[in-house]
């Protein structure tokens, strides 16, 4: 032992509870539980958000690794998967247990000890692992400020180091926790993840917010997207976020109107393309419809970055991703992004 180291199902999208491990179970779980895996188990010190995001080649992660609980912390459950661990080590949290003596505790109790992977991390930031010794052919974990990562049968230790890279970079970010968590998973993904090849993958994300206000339901939780199988998972993931919370990018823009062109707007203020003889735009009626004074803006903007423009044949005020890619580029050339990623940060905010 050691200690210290919306579900999508045939192309439909469902928001569920992921309160317990048997809902929607899978016929290929079969007698076992086994998730062999990587996760994130973090939260944001700023605004008491606690969340999980994991990957893995099983069906429907979502119901069996992540468990968070508003205001307490998040868990991971994974390897020999008893689910057991989620409910348990939060009510230890919940009961001022520290991480590191409620794994322990927990740990030492379980016979199948050897074949489990646990991270769990509280709300103050403190974390605590346990990999066992008999989970699979590379397995580990590593930790760091307000985040526990975790994986087994991976490629290498090097789909960790990517996860934690990433999460690291985003701290103090104006960013919601859930973003953050979608691109450290994407991060370890791209540095090999899951060392299986030629099966169908599953990812999850699951967040609760403390704060009142934010989440309609009484548990807190804010983000709960499953992806139970799918090609692209983790891709899958980051649509389904971007698109429920309307974030510039996740369509293309052709005189249209919604949230997205509102943030199109403040980014065009902020760069001096609309309206820059005003100190700040008001988001009155209007604000959300995309305007010939927009389409306008945007032309002078792809012209200037020698985007093709209308006079060539795209459509006018065209924004693709790229034109998103350009258009955050020179917000960070101009020394901006940060402050209109916290501007826009309540309009992107997912709720249930």
């Amino acid at each position: 032992m050691r200690i210290g180291r919306m579900t999508v199902v045939a192309g439909m999208a469902f928001l569920v509870s992921a309160t317990e491990g048997t809902a929607q179970e899978p016929v290929s779980w079969g007698g076992d539980l086994v998730f062999h895996t990587f996760s994130i188990a973090a939260v944001d010190p700023v605004t008491g958000e606690s969340g999980v995001a994991v990957t893995t080649r099983v069906a429907c992660v979502g119901n069996g690794v992540p468990w968070v609980r508003a205001g307490v912390g998040a868990v991971a459950t994974q390897a020999s998967t008893r689910v057991e661990y989620g409910h348990e080590l939060l009510d230890l949290l919940e009961a001022g247990v520290p991480p590191d003596a409620a794994l322990e505790r927990l740990v030492g109790q379980d016979d199948g000890a050897e074949r489990r992977q646990v991270g769990v991390v509280a709300l103050d930031g403190r974390t605590a692992q346990h990999t066992g010794d008999g989970t699979s052919a590379w397995a580990g974990h590593r930790s760091g400020p307000n985040y526990a990562t975790q994986g087994n049968l991976l490629v290498g230790p090097e789909v960790l180091a990517a996860v934690a890279a990433s999460f690291e970079s985003t701290a103090g970010t104006p960013r919601h926790l859930a973003d953050r968590l979608i691109e450290a998973l994407a991060a370890g993904q791209a540095a090999g993840g899951d060392a299986r090849k030629g099966r169908m993958q599953s990812a999850a994300v699951l967040v609760a917010d403390p704060r009142p206000g934010i989440a309609r339901r009484p548990d807190g939780q804010t983000v709960n997207i499953h992806v139970c199988e799918n090609a692209a998972p983790v891709a899958e993931l980051r649509r389904i976020h971007d698109t429920v919370s309307q974030t510039l990018g996740y369509r293309t823009l052709e005189q249209a109107s919604g949230n997205d062109v509102w943030q199109l707007k403040v980014i065009l203020h902020a760069l001096g393309y609309l309206r820059p003889d005003l100190d700040q735009l008001e988001r009155d009626r209007g604000a959300g419809i995309y305007t010939e004074e927009a389409v306008a803006a945007v032309e002078r903007f792809r012209t200037e970055r020698g985007l093709s423009t209308s006079d060539v044949g795209s459509p006018p005020g065209l924004v693709d991703p790229a034109t998103v890619q350009h258009l955050w580029a020179a917000l960070e050339e101009a020394g901006k992004a940060d402050d209109v990623r916290r501007t826009l940060m309540d309009v992107t905010r997912i709720r249930r």
